[in-house]
């Protein structure tokens, strides 16, 4: 009778060890992620200077080539622009003559020099 209450015996024995089963599942070792995927703090490190290292080479290649190519835009727009031709020729000529002037009066100065 006392059997009916509280269950059969056999009952009990399968809870318990369904309970002992759950208990040691939780030591079970679980499995884990393969560790080839993690990588370490200094591969980490490493991988991300390279990185940066081909960003600012790249973001550096793209800034020449700017570079090259405005040089190349002002050297058409001064090669094309007669006006701007002239004034250079302008100022070379004024360069010319201002240093064959300076040269005269060098010359004359020291030869002004040697007389005295």
């Amino acid at each position: 009778m006392r059997e009916t209450k509280i269950g059969h015996f056999s009952e009990r024995l399968e809870a318990q060890a369904e309970a002992r089963k759950a208990l040691l599942e939780k030591f079970k070792p679980k499995p884990t992620v393969q560790p080839e995927v993690f990588e370490t703090r200094a591969q980490r490190k490493a991988r991300e200077l390279e990185e940066v290292r081909a960003k600012r080479a790249a973001e550096k290649e793209a800034a020449r080539l700017a570079a090259e190519a405005a040089e190349q835009a002002r050297q058409e727009a001064m090669a094309n622009d007669e006006e701007l031709q002239l004034q250079l020729k302008r100022d070379d000529r004024k360069a010319r003559k201002a240093a064959a002037k300076a040269e005269a009066r060098a010359k004359r100065e020291a030869k002004s020099a040697a007389r005295r």
